[in-house]
């Protein structure tokens, strides 16, 4: 499995995992995984890694639909500006690839941010670890094991 499935199942947390056969050649992970698994597009998160001003990785979690608001993130995270991340360092920092970065389980705790939007929905499918895996959990389930906070970063 992956850590991030394997932090859930250690925290005995309630969740359900979902794979299906990844495309290499999808324009976006996300989306690609909301029509392979039959799913509105507004459930299903995508997990960002932005750095701050001053150099902090900070992770967004976003829905696949929209995209991240940048000054929306530093806001919440009270910093100057933040902007996207470094594919290199966001693989480092969580020990995942690109495409496959989860929110859970990652390698360097960063501070986490939770778009609001997920509050509205009993259960919101995030990456587990790896293209073609998910893990479908409630919002507060997500944000009670990454410590994040829930703040309006996305838009459509």
């Amino acid at each position: 499995m992956t850590p991030a499935i394997d932090l859930l199942k250690k925290a005995k947390a309630e969740h359900r995992v979902h794979s299906y056969a990844h495309d290499p050649k999808a324009p976006s992970y996300g989306l690609e995984a909301a029509e392979k698994l039959g799913l509105a597009p507004e459930r299903v998160f995508k997990t960002l890694l932005a750095a701050s001003d001053k150099g902090e990785l900070l992770v967004a979690v976003v829905p696949v639909a929209g995209s991240l608001d940048l000054k929306a993130l530093a806001q919440a995270a009270a910093v100057k500006r933040a902007d996207m991340a470094d594919p290199g360092a966001a693989q480092r920092a969580t020990g995942y690839l690109v495409g496959g970065i989860s929110p859970l389980g990652q390698k360097k705790r960063l501070r986490t941010f939770i778009d609001s939007s997920a509050l509205a929905h009993a259960s919101i499918f995030v990456s587990a670890g790896r293209r073609g895996l998910e893990v479908e959990l409630a919002a507060e389930v997500l944000a009670q094991h990454t410590q994040a906070a829930f703040a309006d970063i996305g838009r459509e």
